[in-house]
């Protein structure tokens, strides 16, 4: 006797099944990455056409959270530069769920992906596994594209991800991406899309051009790398904002360049010292170095005029010149290599080769946009009711967390005229103070001691506390 109630049950059942699936994208799913361990999450990594003119697409890889994945928020997580990699930097070198380790992979014990389903996206295109089939629209990026870019992959990719609508939804990054989060949570604001956003949060961010380019002497100073009288001079007479513009301008004066060779041979041995982490030993066998990159992004292409053309020149880069760790050269191995590009379904599109930064994006992306300051857009979303949270590793003499900090308490008290809810005080992991903090109802900052620009790359533990406590909407721990 046939039952077709029976059957329609058991039909029935396998599509709700279906439907419960965290991910229904199989097509982007990785069984499994050259030398992973086993784990029980899943990951996945793919293309998402962000535009037609000219036909472009941006790369992602996404992980789901290691236990109930399907409660728990999603992260969209954005690296820097402008022009440098989230897959490089933030997936396997910060706080995604691997590390590169012998040529294989070992698990990250203090992986985001414990509280959170993490989406890394490597943007604008031109960046790492990004492309443009059109590489002269690499001449035209900036903060408004990548925005837009970013916006476009969102409303695609959760239309791939259908699960994850309406979760709750937040943006990270840290360094450039100061620009790039709250410029895309504005976006999503006032596009008036349906994204869920329940807040930010930017580690070591720019913020402000002119604060924070003229931080790391003070930070230098107070560390004791350059002298009382070059730290004088540097802020009396000629800082690093009116250096920089005199180079651009091709007009450089006699004070600047007495400045500049100045502090320069105090900082002769700067190229011997991480300046994204003063206390880190370096890689000695790497080559292009990090702070190198971060020369070409304050310069823009603009060369050096002649009176700086001396063998001081190399003392003046030294301002601004270190080398890689070595964590970040087998990262680069790994994902040159062809296996591992085929289990990502990533390819090599007009570059020979993958990078943590790429130089066409750094050397093209529009210079003047790194003088807008981002102070009112995170009052506008501060005043909207987002979580905004602002952290610092206090070992980067890059954008230092002396102007972050300042910065972060003048909007609060005196342009949003907030009232601090929590005091400056210590919070502490493992019964060690893992930093400092100050609240100012949904507004906060902190930093992270012993931590580098790349937070959570130097101090694992304390970063994944502050992240924790940002998703949950808690005050960092105190002693008690």
């Amino acid at each position: 006797m046939s039952r077709p109630w029976l059957i329609l049950l058991v039909i029935t059942c396998s599509i709700l099944m279906q439907a419960c699936k965290p991910v229904t994208s199989l097509s982007d799913g990785i069984p499994s990455l050259p030398g992973q361990p086993s784990v029980s999450f899943g990951h996945y990594s793919g293309y998402i056409t962000v535009g037609d003119h000219p036909p472009r697409a941006l790369f992602y890889y996404f992980v789901e959270a290691e236990t109930s994945p399907a409660s728990k928020p999603l992260v969209l997580w954005l690296n820097g530069g402008p022009g440098c990699s989230s897959l490089g930097y933030g997936a396997f070198i910060e706080h995604g769920p691997f590390k590169v380790k012998g040529g294989g992979l070992v698990k990250n014990e203090y992986s985001w992906n414990k509280v959170a389903n993490l989406l890394y996206l490597e943007s604008p295109v031109g960046v790492g596994f990004s492309y443009s089939t059109d590489r002269s629209f690499y001449k035209g990026i900036n903060d408004n594209v990548a925005a837009q870019d970013n916006l476009v992959f969102l409303l695609r990719w959760f239309a791939k991800y259908p699960q994850y609508k309406g979760r709750d939804f937040f943006i990270a990054g840290e360094s450039y991406a100061g620009h790039y989060v709250p410029e895309l949570a504005r976006l999503i604001f006032k596009s008036k899309v349906e994204i869920n956003l329940k807040g930010i949060a930017i580690g070591n961010p720019l913020l402000d051009y002119e604060v924070d380019m003229n931080m790391p002497t003070t930070y230098y100073w107070s560390h004791g790398i350059i002298s009382d009288r070059s730290e004088l001079l540097f802020q009396k007479v000629c800082n690093l904002t009116r250096l920089l513009g005199e180079i651009r301008s091709k007009a450089l004066t006699s004070e600047c360049v007495y400045v500049a060779l100045k502090v320069a041979k105090e900082l002769n041995d700067t190229n011997a010292i991480d300046q994204y982490d003063i206390l880190a030993d370096l890689c000695l066998t790497s080559g292009q170095s990090k702070l190198n990159i971060f020369y070409k992004m304050l310069t823009s292409g603009h060369s050096l005029p002649s009176s700086l053309a001396s063998e001081d020149l190399i003392n003046y880069q030294s301002l601004l010149d270190t080398k890689d760790p070595c964590e970040e050269q087998d990262v680069i191995k790994y994902f040159n290599r062809k296996d591992v590009q085929n289990a990502l379904h990533a390819k090599l599109v007009g570059v020979g080769h993958w990078n943590t930064c790429s130089d066409d994006i750094i050397e093209n992306y529009r210079f003047e946009d790194r003088y807008i300051s981002m102070i009112p857009v995170l009052g506008e979303l501060a005043k909207s009711g987002l979580r905004v949270l602002v952290y610092s590793g206090d070992l980067d003499a890059v954008i230092p967390f002396l102007g972050t900090r300042t910065m972060v308490d003048a909007l609060a008290t005196k342009v949003l005229k907030l009232k601090t809810t929590l005091s400056y005080r210590a919070w502490f992991t493992s019964k060690q103070v893992a930093g400092y903090t100050q609240e100012y109802g949904k507004l906060a900052f902190a930093t992270i001691r012993g931590a580098s620009h790349t937070a959570p790359a130097t101090q694992p533990e304390r970063s994944l506390q502050l992240f924790t406590s940002f998703l949950k909407g808690k005050s960092l721990p105190s002693k008690a």
